[in-house]
């Protein structure tokens, strides 16, 4: 999460930007991936594409009131951390999409650990130590969805760091599964079919290892079959659909009763599934105890959790993945589901009345990166589980949730999981108990 002057309490405001040179050591890496070091006045810099240890001379210093911003103008002397990047675009086309391909992966993980604690003592005022971390399985080749944009002049690619109105030609994702790479070629060679008025692409591989590629414009798309048979051709098997602007998502090409690729996955299966087993695991013996799983997805925690003798409550707004749990669980798999948001089937129901779903012994909770809606943690507030198992992709909201649930429960345990490696993104796992 990138700090700018709001969350450094201050107003935004137009920063000065200085021309001199500064030079400084970096001493720490930042939520966001920046590195952290101090300017000669004592204000904290912000610098990108740097890492512990780097005597950095600094470019283009924009101070704020509190802390600065400023870009690398030369390594005079690398950290013992810093390693080269792999991936062809990086540095040359300034690539938004990885923050840390810099940083060697011991000290990668290092950082996640610091950020996560610094937000649970700092933001959420708890007494918790820098939590252990869960390696990847994989550094590389990992992402099973890879979402591309469509810049002014026609490039179709990622966006640059600290740039996001600019685009620039993808030619291959390191972090990327293989499969989609090879999606990617073969698109890129019949990118004449892909629909004139295109507006972002989305190479998704599923859970058997099928490819989706999903292609959002505004028109119509004439020539969708015949990059399916073209790709077919070459190889490619690939379900082909069009997300019309304000509409649903269809398969026009490649398959006729598919996956539903427009709903939410973890990136990283293997260490989504890791996730999970850890966060039901802490749920305790679940034996006869009713459990509600919110922002429930497509239903493989709600799964784990009926598999261990709980009663299920589950929450998801979306309806198309409510649809898909339903499927395939098959009938009679004893899970009530709810499709809705969280925040409006917590709370009480018409007229003021008891909330819609059953008093949980526990709760397991997944929110997307805003965390939960206040109604969310006054819902859980309000019903009392002995335990609450909070899954996070962003410290800063849950440090923010924490602080909404108060004292009335206390911080057992944290882990944190490296599912996105070379980002600057972490996973943590937040266990609360009753107190």
């Amino acid at each position: 999460m990138r700090r700018d002057a709001t969350d450094c309490g201050d107003p935004p405001e137009s920063p000065a930007t200085l021309l001199m040179a500064e030079t400084i050591r970096i001493a720490r890496l930042a939520a966001g991936g920046d590195g952290v070091g101090r300017l000669a006045d004592g204000r904290a810099v912000f610098v990108p594409r740097t890492a512990p240890g780097d005597l950095v001379r600094l470019d283009a210093v924009r101070l704020h009131r509190r802390y600065a911003r400023a870009s690398v103008a030369q390594v005079l002397e690398p950290g013992p951390d810093r390693v080269e990047p792999i991936c062809a675009h990086y540095e040359p086309d300034a690539c938004g999409g990885c923050q840390l391909q810099h940083v060697a992966l011991p000290a990668q993980l290092r950082a996640k650990r610091a950020i996560v604690g610094d937000a649970l003592r700092r933001l959420a005022g708890r007494d918790a130590e820098d939590p252990e971390i869960e390696p990847p399985t994989s550094a590389w080749a990992y992402r099973a969805k890879l979402t591309l944009s469509v810049g002014d002049g026609g490039a179709i690619g990622l966006h640059r760091l600290e740039r996001p109105g600019e685009v620039f030609e993808l030619r291959r994702c390191e972090i990327t599964a293989s499969p989609l790479m090879r999606l990617w070629e073969g698109l890129r060679a019949h990118r004449a079919l892909l629909p004139e008025a295109l507006e972002r692409l989305v190479l998704r591989m599923d859970r058997s290892g099928g490819v989706h590629l999903i292609a959002r414009g505004s028109g119509g798309w004439t020539k969708a079959r015949p990059l399916g048979r073209a790709l077919a051709a070459a190889g490619l098997e690939a379900v082909v659909w069009w997300e019309p602007e304000g509409g649903a998502a269809r398969v026009l090409a490649g398959g006729d009763d598919p996956y539903p690729a427009t709903v939410f996955e973890q990136v990283h299966p293997a260490m989504g599934d890791a996730v999970r087993a850890y966060a039901v695991a802490a749920a305790g013996d679940l034996r006869g105890r009713h459990a509600w799983d919110l922002y429930a997805g497509i239903g493989e925690t709600t799964a784990r959790l009926r598999a261990l003798g709980a009663t299920v409550e589950s929450v998801e707004v979306d309806g198309r993945a409510v649809r898909f749990a339903e499927r395939w669980a098959g009938p009679g798999d004893g899970v009530q589901r709810h499709a809705g948001r969280v925040e409006d089937l917590l709370g009480p129901g018409r007229g003021g009345g008891r909330a819609r779903l059953r008093r949980p012994a526990v709760v397991v909770t997944n929110p997307p990166r805003v965390g939960m809606a206040p109604g969310a943690t006054a819902g859980i507030l309000a019903a009392e589980p002995e335990r609450v198992v909070y899954v996070s992709c962003d410290p800063a909201t849950l440090a923010r949730d924490l602080t909404r649930l108060g004292s009335r429960y206390r911080l057992a345990s944290v882990r944190a999981f490296d599912l996105f490696p070379q980002t600057a993104h972490v996973e943590a796992v937040a266990v609360l108990e009753r107190a």
